[in-house]
């Protein structure tokens, strides 16, 4: 059992699902948030505008199976922090993946759409994931299965086009000036939407000496 069943109903209430309601568009944002940023933010802020989307809901992953655990704060530092920072009526920040067991995004969508079939899926990220995304596992299945939404970040814009993704499904690329339709839109589909620009990253946030990190 996860250590966040034990406390406060706070803890409880991260290992549920949000409530949506038939029809929903709602966008899946999920990472290990090590730490959250305001560059996560301005992501889930654009495609929650761009998209219209109902809901973006932050799936604060128990770790990134591609990455390093080393520097990793505990599960539960990352959802009060991402909590503190997703402060929107129509943000939710959850660790139902704990809940789930699988720290696999494929899986992770495949349990969503079997728990809520009559919701509308969209799996968001920002385009420094594009370059990698081909070593995720069963990374096709993900683009077979919801629509993405791939936000432009900081020296990243070029995977856009080269990265195996991009160049394996140019053909289902939606453009940009058309986006809100990819709620609606199955599968597979994606667009890219440029936003401004925040520095800001998890890796040299975590570079940063204590003292001098942001509260």
């Amino acid at each position: 059992m996860s250590p966040l069943t034990i406390g406060s109903g706070l803890g409880r209430d991260w290992l549920k699902l949000p409530h949506a309601e038939a029809g929903n568009r709602i966008g899946i944002f999920g990472g290990s948030f090590n730490p959250p940023h305001s560059g996560h933010r301005l992501v889930a802020l654009t495609v929650l505008k761009r998209l219209g989307l109902d809901q973006v809901w932050w799936f604060v992953t128990p770790g990134n199976p591609l990455k390093s655990h080393s520097d990793l704060a505990p599960l539960e530092m990352r959802l009060h922090m991402t909590s503190a920072l997703a402060d929107h009526p129509r943000m939710k920040v959850t660790a139902y993946e704990s809940v789930l067991g699988t720290p696999y995004t494929a899986k992770t969508i495949m349990a969503l759409r079997a728990m809520r079939p009559a919701v509308r899926f969209v799996w968001v990220m920002g385009a420094d994931n594009m370059a990698g995304f081909h070593r995720w596992q069963d990374w096709r299945a993900i683009v077979g299965s919801v629509p993405l939404a791939i936000v432009n970040r900081p020296g990243a814009s070029l995977s856009v086009l080269s990265s195996p993704m991009a160049k394996a499904y140019e053909k289902y690329r939606l453009p940009e000036d058309e986006a809100g339709l990819l709620p609606d839109m199955e599968p597979p589909v994606w667009t890219f939407l440029h936003a401004p620009l925040d520095p800001v990253s998890s890796t040299e946030l975590r570079r940063e000496p204590a003292g001098r990190r942001a509260d």
